[in-house]
Protein backbone atom coordinates (compact mmCIF):
# COMPACT_ATOMS: atom_id res chain seq x y z
CA UNK A 1 0.00 0.00 0.00
CA UNK A 2 1.14 3.51 -0.82
CA UNK A 3 0.62 6.30 1.71
CA UNK A 4 0.31 9.82 0.30
CA UNK A 5 0.68 12.85 2.55
CA UNK A 6 -0.87 16.17 1.52
CA UNK A 7 0.60 18.49 4.13
CA UNK A 8 -0.98 21.71 2.85
CA UNK A 9 -4.41 20.13 3.16
CA UNK A 10 -3.79 18.01 6.24
CA UNK A 11 -4.95 14.90 4.38
CA UNK A 12 -3.50 11.39 4.29
CA UNK A 13 -4.62 8.95 1.59
CA UNK A 14 -3.70 5.28 1.34
CA UNK A 15 -3.83 3.86 -2.18
CA UNK A 16 -3.61 0.28 -3.31
CA UNK A 17 -4.38 -1.75 -6.42
CA UNK A 18 -5.71 -5.27 -5.94
CA UNK A 19 -4.66 -8.18 -8.12
CA UNK A 20 -8.03 -7.95 -9.89
CA UNK A 21 -7.28 -4.36 -10.97
CA UNK A 22 -9.52 -2.54 -8.47
CA UNK A 23 -8.06 0.73 -7.19
CA UNK A 24 -8.84 1.58 -3.57
CA UNK A 25 -8.33 5.01 -2.03
CA UNK A 26 -8.79 5.58 1.70
CA UNK A 27 -8.74 9.10 3.12
CA UNK A 28 -7.90 8.55 6.78
CA UNK A 29 -10.13 10.65 9.04
CA UNK A 30 -8.97 9.62 12.48
CA UNK A 31 -11.30 9.96 15.44
CA UNK A 32 -14.35 10.53 13.23
CA UNK A 33 -17.37 8.37 13.98
CA UNK A 34 -18.81 8.71 10.48
CA UNK A 35 -17.43 6.79 7.50
CA UNK A 36 -18.37 7.03 3.84
CA UNK A 37 -17.83 4.54 1.00
CA UNK A 38 -18.21 5.22 -2.72
CA UNK A 39 -18.01 2.35 -5.22
CA UNK A 40 -18.08 3.58 -8.81
CA UNK A 41 -17.81 2.27 -12.33
CA UNK A 42 -16.65 4.23 -15.34
CA UNK A 43 -19.98 3.69 -17.08
CA UNK A 44 -22.69 6.27 -17.60
CA UNK A 45 -25.49 7.46 -19.79
CA UNK A 46 -23.20 8.24 -22.74
CA UNK A 47 -21.85 4.69 -22.98
CA UNK A 48 -24.41 3.27 -25.35
CA UNK A 49 -22.07 1.90 -28.02
CA UNK A 50 -19.20 -0.32 -26.92
CA UNK A 51 -17.38 -3.57 -27.56
CA UNK A 52 -18.14 -6.73 -25.62
CA UNK A 53 -16.31 -9.97 -26.37
CA UNK A 54 -14.93 -8.38 -29.53
CA UNK A 55 -18.32 -7.36 -30.94
CA UNK A 56 -19.82 -3.87 -31.07
CA UNK A 57 -23.00 -3.41 -29.05
CA UNK A 58 -25.62 -0.69 -29.61
CA UNK A 59 -27.71 -0.44 -26.47
CA UNK A 60 -30.82 1.68 -25.89
CA UNK A 61 -30.54 5.08 -24.23
CA UNK A 62 -31.01 4.85 -20.48
CA UNK A 63 -29.45 1.45 -19.76
CA UNK A 64 -26.83 2.73 -17.30
CA UNK A 65 -29.50 4.51 -15.24
CA UNK A 66 -31.86 1.53 -15.50
CA UNK A 67 -29.09 -0.79 -14.36
CA UNK A 68 -28.38 1.43 -11.36
CA UNK A 69 -32.01 1.06 -10.28
CA UNK A 70 -31.99 -2.72 -10.68
CA UNK A 71 -28.63 -3.38 -9.00
CA UNK A 72 -30.21 -3.02 -5.55
CA UNK A 73 -32.34 -6.11 -6.25
CA UNK A 74 -30.82 -9.28 -4.85
CA UNK A 75 -31.98 -12.87 -4.85
CA UNK A 76 -32.63 -12.54 -1.12
CA UNK A 77 -34.40 -9.17 -1.18
CA UNK A 78 -33.27 -5.57 -1.52
CA UNK A 79 -29.83 -4.22 -0.66
CA UNK A 80 -31.19 -0.77 0.21
CA UNK A 81 -33.27 -2.29 2.97
CA UNK A 82 -30.37 -4.41 4.21
CA UNK A 83 -28.10 -1.36 4.47
CA UNK A 84 -30.78 0.72 6.16
CA UNK A 85 -31.35 -2.01 8.75
CA UNK A 86 -27.63 -1.81 9.50
CA UNK A 87 -27.89 1.91 10.24
CA UNK A 88 -26.43 3.03 6.90
CA UNK A 89 -27.74 5.76 4.62
CA UNK A 90 -27.32 4.34 1.09
CA UNK A 91 -28.01 5.75 -2.34
CA UNK A 92 -26.70 5.81 -5.90
CA UNK A 93 -26.53 8.03 -8.97
CA UNK A 94 -25.85 7.81 -12.68
CA UNK A 95 -24.16 10.64 -14.57
CA UNK A 96 -23.12 10.85 -18.20
CA UNK A 97 -19.84 9.06 -17.52
CA UNK A 98 -20.00 7.21 -14.19
CA UNK A 99 -22.38 5.27 -11.96
CA UNK A 100 -21.74 5.38 -8.23
CA UNK A 101 -23.14 3.48 -5.24
CA UNK A 102 -22.51 4.77 -1.75
CA UNK A 103 -23.43 4.74 1.89
CA UNK A 104 -22.65 6.66 5.05
CA UNK A 105 -22.66 5.04 8.47
CA UNK A 106 -21.43 5.50 12.04
CA UNK A 107 -21.43 1.79 12.91
CA UNK A 108 -21.07 -1.62 11.28
CA UNK A 109 -19.03 -0.08 8.48
CA UNK A 110 -17.33 -3.31 7.41
CA UNK A 111 -20.61 -5.21 7.31
CA UNK A 112 -22.18 -2.46 5.23
CA UNK A 113 -19.18 -2.45 2.89
CA UNK A 114 -19.63 -6.19 2.34
CA UNK A 115 -23.24 -5.60 1.37
CA UNK A 116 -22.28 -2.78 -1.00
CA UNK A 117 -19.56 -4.74 -2.77
CA UNK A 118 -21.74 -7.84 -3.01
CA UNK A 119 -24.86 -6.37 -4.59
CA UNK A 120 -22.91 -4.19 -7.03
CA UNK A 121 -20.74 -7.08 -8.23
CA UNK A 122 -23.38 -9.85 -8.28
CA UNK A 123 -26.26 -8.95 -10.63
CA UNK A 124 -29.67 -10.53 -10.27
CA UNK A 125 -32.39 -9.64 -12.76
CA UNK A 126 -35.59 -11.25 -13.95
CA UNK A 127 -37.60 -10.19 -16.97
CA UNK A 128 -40.61 -9.71 -14.71
CA UNK A 129 -38.73 -7.23 -12.50
CA UNK A 130 -37.35 -5.44 -15.57
CA UNK A 131 -40.85 -5.05 -17.01
CA UNK A 132 -42.07 -3.60 -13.70
CA UNK A 133 -39.14 -1.18 -13.53
CA UNK A 134 -39.91 0.11 -17.02
CA UNK A 135 -43.18 1.50 -15.70
CA UNK A 136 -41.50 3.09 -12.67
CA UNK A 137 -38.71 4.71 -14.67
CA UNK A 138 -41.20 5.72 -17.37
CA UNK A 139 -43.01 7.85 -14.77
CA UNK A 140 -39.69 9.36 -13.71
CA UNK A 141 -38.88 10.21 -17.33
CA UNK A 142 -42.24 11.93 -17.83
CA UNK A 143 -41.64 14.07 -14.76
CA UNK A 144 -38.16 15.03 -15.98
CA UNK A 145 -39.42 15.89 -19.45
CA UNK A 146 -41.99 18.23 -17.92
CA UNK A 147 -39.27 20.14 -16.10
CA UNK A 148 -38.41 23.40 -17.95
CA UNK A 149 -34.95 23.69 -16.34
CA UNK A 150 -34.05 20.23 -17.62
CA UNK A 151 -35.48 20.94 -21.06
CA UNK A 152 -33.58 24.18 -21.54
CA UNK A 153 -30.34 22.43 -20.58
CA UNK A 154 -30.89 19.55 -23.00
CA UNK A 155 -31.91 21.93 -25.78
CA UNK A 156 -28.72 23.93 -25.18
CA UNK A 157 -26.67 20.75 -25.59
CA UNK A 158 -28.50 19.95 -28.83
CA UNK A 159 -27.51 23.38 -30.10
CA UNK A 160 -23.84 22.72 -29.35
CA UNK A 161 -23.37 19.11 -30.44
CA UNK A 162 -24.17 17.21 -33.61
CA UNK A 163 -23.05 13.68 -32.73
CA UNK A 164 -21.88 13.40 -29.14
CA UNK A 165 -24.18 11.28 -26.91
CA UNK A 166 -24.20 13.95 -24.21
CA UNK A 167 -27.30 15.21 -26.05
CA UNK A 168 -29.12 11.97 -25.10
CA UNK A 169 -30.93 12.03 -21.73
CA UNK A 170 -29.23 9.87 -19.09
CA UNK A 171 -32.53 8.19 -18.23
CA UNK A 172 -33.39 7.66 -21.89
CA UNK A 173 -36.95 7.94 -23.16
CA UNK A 174 -40.03 5.84 -22.56
CA UNK A 175 -39.53 4.37 -26.02
CA UNK A 176 -35.83 3.57 -25.55
CA UNK A 177 -36.21 1.85 -22.17
CA UNK A 178 -39.01 -0.32 -23.59
CA UNK A 179 -36.25 -2.20 -25.46
CA UNK A 180 -34.26 -3.00 -22.31
CA UNK A 181 -34.33 -6.67 -21.29
CA UNK A 182 -32.73 -8.66 -18.51
CA UNK A 183 -30.11 -9.81 -21.05
CA UNK A 184 -29.33 -6.18 -21.91
CA UNK A 185 -28.58 -5.48 -18.24
CA UNK A 186 -26.46 -8.62 -17.83
CA UNK A 187 -24.40 -7.72 -20.92
CA UNK A 188 -23.77 -4.16 -19.74
CA UNK A 189 -22.90 -5.35 -16.25
CA UNK A 190 -20.38 -7.78 -17.73
CA UNK A 191 -18.83 -5.04 -19.86
CA UNK A 192 -18.47 -2.34 -17.22
CA UNK A 193 -18.96 -3.68 -13.68
CA UNK A 194 -15.52 -5.25 -13.65
CA UNK A 195 -12.89 -4.45 -10.99
CA UNK A 196 -10.47 -3.04 -13.56
CA UNK A 197 -13.13 -0.51 -14.62
CA UNK A 198 -14.11 0.44 -11.07
CA UNK A 199 -12.79 2.31 -8.04
CA UNK A 200 -13.55 2.20 -4.32
CA UNK A 201 -13.07 5.42 -2.36
CA UNK A 202 -13.53 5.58 1.41
CA UNK A 203 -13.29 8.42 3.92
CA UNK A 204 -13.27 7.76 7.65
CA UNK A 205 -11.41 6.21 10.55
CA UNK A 206 -11.11 2.81 8.90
CA UNK A 207 -8.43 0.18 8.38
CA UNK A 208 -7.23 0.16 4.73
CA UNK A 209 -5.80 -3.36 5.10
CA UNK A 210 -9.16 -4.73 6.25
CA UNK A 211 -10.97 -2.94 3.41
CA UNK A 212 -8.63 -4.44 0.84
CA UNK A 213 -9.09 -7.91 2.34
CA UNK A 214 -12.89 -7.57 2.21
CA UNK A 215 -12.77 -6.43 -1.42
CA UNK A 216 -10.48 -9.29 -2.40
CA UNK A 217 -12.79 -11.77 -0.70
CA UNK A 218 -16.03 -10.56 -2.32
CA UNK A 219 -15.14 -9.20 -5.76
CA UNK A 220 -14.21 -11.16 -8.91
CA UNK A 221 -10.64 -12.39 -9.01
CA UNK A 222 -9.94 -11.09 -12.52
CA UNK A 223 -10.04 -7.47 -13.74
CA UNK A 224 -12.24 -8.21 -16.74
CA UNK A 225 -11.71 -7.14 -20.34
CA UNK A 226 -11.71 -3.49 -21.32
CA UNK A 227 -14.78 -2.32 -23.22
CA UNK A 228 -13.85 0.22 -25.95
CA UNK A 229 -16.51 2.92 -26.41
CA UNK A 230 -17.70 4.98 -29.37
CA UNK A 231 -18.96 8.53 -28.81
CA UNK A 232 -19.85 9.25 -32.40
CA UNK A 233 -18.29 11.13 -35.28
CA UNK A 234 -15.81 13.95 -34.80
CA UNK A 235 -17.58 17.12 -33.72
CA UNK A 236 -17.25 20.41 -35.62
CA UNK A 237 -15.39 23.10 -33.70
CA UNK A 238 -18.36 25.45 -33.54
CA UNK A 239 -21.93 25.07 -32.35
CA UNK A 240 -24.29 23.31 -34.74
CA UNK A 241 -27.25 25.64 -34.06
CA UNK A 242 -27.24 29.26 -32.98
CA UNK A 243 -30.68 29.19 -31.35
CA UNK A 244 -33.25 26.60 -30.26
CA UNK A 245 -36.67 27.62 -28.93
CA UNK A 246 -39.60 25.75 -27.47
CA UNK A 247 -42.71 26.61 -25.45
CA UNK A 248 -43.66 25.28 -22.03
CA UNK A 249 -45.74 26.27 -19.03
CA UNK A 250 -43.34 28.88 -17.63
CA UNK A 251 -44.04 32.34 -16.24
CA UNK A 252 -41.04 33.98 -17.93
CA UNK A 253 -38.50 32.89 -20.55
CA UNK A 254 -35.73 30.53 -19.41
CA UNK A 255 -32.47 30.59 -21.34
CA UNK A 256 -29.09 28.90 -21.43
CA UNK A 257 -26.18 30.03 -23.56
CA UNK A 258 -23.60 27.34 -24.21
CA UNK A 259 -20.08 27.81 -25.57
CA UNK A 260 -18.36 24.78 -27.02
CA UNK A 261 -14.85 24.19 -25.68
CA UNK A 262 -12.20 21.66 -26.63
CA UNK A 263 -12.59 18.11 -25.36
CA UNK A 264 -10.96 17.67 -21.94
CA UNK A 265 -7.36 16.53 -21.72
CA UNK A 266 -6.34 13.52 -19.67
CA UNK A 267 -4.04 12.85 -16.76
CA UNK A 268 -2.08 15.72 -15.20
CA UNK A 269 -3.49 18.39 -17.48
CA UNK A 270 -7.12 17.51 -16.71
CA UNK A 271 -7.21 19.12 -13.27
CA UNK A 272 -5.51 22.25 -14.56
CA UNK A 273 -8.01 22.58 -17.40
CA UNK A 274 -10.93 22.32 -14.96
CA UNK A 275 -9.49 24.93 -12.60
CA UNK A 276 -8.54 27.39 -15.35
CA UNK A 277 -11.93 27.17 -17.04
CA UNK A 278 -13.82 27.54 -13.76
CA UNK A 279 -11.80 30.66 -12.92
CA UNK A 280 -12.51 32.00 -16.41
CA UNK A 281 -16.24 31.63 -15.71
CA UNK A 282 -15.87 33.53 -12.44
CA UNK A 283 -13.93 36.33 -14.11
CA UNK A 284 -16.36 36.67 -16.99
CA UNK A 285 -19.74 36.45 -15.28
CA UNK A 286 -19.34 35.71 -11.57
CA UNK A 287 -21.20 37.75 -8.97
CA UNK A 288 -18.07 39.86 -8.42
CA UNK A 289 -17.53 40.55 -12.11
CA UNK A 290 -18.24 43.87 -13.86
CA UNK A 291 -20.52 42.06 -16.32
CA UNK A 292 -22.74 40.61 -13.60
CA UNK A 293 -23.04 43.97 -11.83
CA UNK A 294 -23.91 45.74 -15.07
CA UNK A 295 -26.51 43.21 -16.21
CA UNK A 296 -28.12 43.09 -12.77
CA UNK A 297 -28.29 46.89 -12.56
CA UNK A 298 -29.85 47.06 -16.01
CA UNK A 299 -32.45 44.49 -14.95
CA UNK A 300 -31.71 41.99 -17.71
CA UNK A 301 -30.78 39.27 -15.19
CA UNK A 302 -32.02 38.43 -11.70
CA UNK A 303 -31.05 36.08 -8.89
CA UNK A 304 -31.65 33.03 -11.09
CA UNK A 305 -28.63 33.82 -13.27
CA UNK A 306 -25.86 31.24 -13.01
CA UNK A 307 -22.94 29.79 -14.90
CA UNK A 308 -20.70 26.73 -15.00
CA UNK A 309 -17.97 24.91 -16.86
CA UNK A 310 -18.74 21.25 -17.53
CA UNK A 311 -16.82 18.46 -19.15
CA UNK A 312 -17.40 14.82 -20.00
CA UNK A 313 -15.30 12.37 -22.01
CA UNK A 314 -15.05 13.83 -25.49
CA UNK A 315 -16.76 17.17 -24.79
CA UNK A 316 -16.56 20.33 -22.68
CA UNK A 317 -18.58 23.53 -22.59
CA UNK A 318 -19.39 26.72 -20.72
CA UNK A 319 -22.98 27.56 -19.87
CA UNK A 320 -24.63 30.80 -18.68
CA UNK A 321 -28.34 31.07 -18.03
CA UNK A 322 -31.34 31.95 -15.95
CA UNK A 323 -34.72 33.60 -16.30
CA UNK A 324 -35.05 36.78 -18.36
CA UNK A 325 -37.30 38.51 -20.88
CA UNK A 326 -34.13 40.11 -22.26
CA UNK A 327 -32.19 36.91 -23.00
CA UNK A 328 -30.95 38.30 -26.31
CA UNK A 329 -29.40 41.27 -24.49
CA UNK A 330 -27.71 38.88 -22.04
CA UNK A 331 -26.31 36.90 -24.96
CA UNK A 332 -24.83 40.02 -26.56
CA UNK A 333 -23.54 41.30 -23.22
CA UNK A 334 -21.63 38.09 -22.53
CA UNK A 335 -20.02 38.18 -25.98
CA UNK A 336 -19.16 41.86 -25.62
CA UNK A 337 -17.52 41.29 -22.24
CA UNK A 338 -15.47 38.39 -23.65
CA UNK A 339 -14.26 40.69 -26.43
CA UNK A 340 -13.37 43.39 -23.90
CA UNK A 341 -11.36 40.92 -21.83
CA UNK A 342 -9.58 39.80 -24.99
CA UNK A 343 -8.53 43.42 -25.58
CA UNK A 344 -7.96 44.70 -22.04
CA UNK A 345 -7.51 41.62 -19.88
CA UNK A 346 -8.97 40.79 -16.45
CA UNK A 347 -8.54 43.40 -13.73
CA UNK A 348 -5.62 42.42 -11.48
CA UNK A 349 -7.44 43.12 -8.22
CA UNK A 350 -10.51 41.16 -9.37
CA UNK A 351 -8.32 38.24 -10.38
CA UNK A 352 -6.68 38.15 -6.97
CA UNK A 353 -10.03 38.11 -5.17
CA UNK A 354 -11.48 35.45 -7.46
CA UNK A 355 -8.50 33.17 -7.14
CA UNK A 356 -8.46 33.45 -3.35
CA UNK A 357 -12.20 32.74 -3.13
CA UNK A 358 -12.01 29.77 -5.52
CA UNK A 359 -9.17 28.19 -3.58
CA UNK A 360 -11.07 28.60 -0.33
CA UNK A 361 -14.08 26.88 -1.85
CA UNK A 362 -11.96 23.92 -2.94
CA UNK A 363 -10.53 23.55 0.55
CA UNK A 364 -13.98 23.75 2.17
CA UNK A 365 -15.18 20.87 0.00
CA UNK A 366 -12.78 18.64 1.91
CA UNK A 367 -15.11 18.93 4.89
CA UNK A 368 -17.56 16.72 3.00
CA UNK A 369 -16.70 13.02 2.97
CA UNK A 370 -18.99 12.61 -0.03
CA UNK A 371 -17.22 15.35 -1.98
CA UNK A 372 -13.79 13.89 -1.22
CA UNK A 373 -14.75 10.39 -2.36
CA UNK A 374 -16.59 11.44 -5.50
CA UNK A 375 -13.77 13.79 -6.54
CA UNK A 376 -11.13 11.11 -5.93
CA UNK A 377 -13.12 8.64 -8.02
CA UNK A 378 -13.62 11.08 -10.88
CA UNK A 379 -9.94 12.03 -10.77
CA UNK A 380 -8.93 8.37 -10.85
CA UNK A 381 -10.99 7.77 -13.99
CA UNK A 382 -9.45 10.86 -15.60
CA UNK A 383 -5.92 9.90 -14.60
CA UNK A 384 -4.88 12.54 -12.06
CA UNK A 385 -4.57 13.09 -8.32
CA UNK A 386 -7.32 15.42 -7.14
CA UNK A 387 -5.61 16.37 -3.88
CA UNK A 388 -2.73 17.89 -5.85
CA UNK A 389 -4.98 20.87 -6.60
CA UNK A 390 -3.04 23.36 -4.37
CA UNK A 391 0.12 23.03 -6.46
CA UNK A 392 -1.81 23.15 -9.72
CA UNK A 393 -3.81 26.15 -8.53
CA UNK A 394 -0.67 28.07 -7.54
CA UNK A 395 0.67 27.85 -11.10
CA UNK A 396 -2.44 29.24 -12.81
CA UNK A 397 -1.95 32.75 -14.17
CA UNK A 398 -4.43 35.45 -15.13
CA UNK A 399 -3.33 35.06 -18.74
CA UNK A 400 -4.49 31.44 -18.70
CA UNK A 401 -8.08 32.47 -17.97
CA UNK A 402 -7.88 35.32 -20.49
CA UNK A 403 -6.80 32.91 -23.21
CA UNK A 404 -9.68 30.55 -22.41
CA UNK A 405 -12.23 33.37 -22.64
CA UNK A 406 -10.73 34.70 -25.86
CA UNK A 407 -10.68 31.32 -27.52
CA UNK A 408 -14.00 29.80 -26.48
CA UNK A 409 -16.47 32.58 -25.65
CA UNK A 410 -17.18 33.48 -29.25
CA UNK A 411 -20.26 33.73 -31.44
CA UNK A 412 -19.15 30.79 -33.60
CA UNK A 413 -18.99 28.50 -30.58
CA UNK A 414 -22.26 29.70 -29.05
CA UNK A 415 -25.60 27.93 -29.02
CA UNK A 416 -28.57 29.30 -27.07
CA UNK A 417 -31.72 27.53 -25.93
CA UNK A 418 -34.84 29.40 -24.81
CA UNK A 419 -38.01 28.11 -23.18
CA UNK A 420 -40.81 30.60 -23.87
CA UNK A 421 -44.18 30.83 -22.07
CA UNK A 422 -46.71 28.78 -23.97
CA UNK A 423 -48.95 30.96 -26.15
CA UNK A 424 -52.32 31.46 -24.54
CA UNK A 425 -51.13 30.30 -21.10
CA UNK A 426 -52.08 32.32 -18.05
CA UNK A 427 -48.47 32.74 -16.94
CA UNK A 428 -48.69 30.23 -14.11
CA UNK A 429 -46.33 27.27 -13.89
Amino acid sequence: MEQREYKRLGETVIHTVLSNGLNIYVDRKKEYQKSYAFFATRYGGMDMKFQLDGKWQDTPAGVAHFLEHKMFDTEDGNALQALALNGAQPNAFTSNAITGYFFESTEQFEENLKILLSFVSIPWFTQESVDKEQGIIGQEIRMIEDNPEWQVYMQMLSALYAHHPITVPIAGSEESISHITADTLYHCHKAFYQPGNMVLCVAGDVDPVRLAAIAEEILPKEPGDKAPRDYGALEPEGAVKALVKMEMEVAAPLFQIGFKADAPVKEEGALRQQLVCSLACDALAGTSSPLYARMYEEGIINGTFGYDYEEQPGCAFFVFGGESDAYELVYEAVLAEAERIAREGIDDALWGRLKKAAYGQLVRRLNSFESICVQMAQAHFDGYDYLQFPQVFDAIQKSDAEQVITRFITRARAGMAVILPREGADGCI
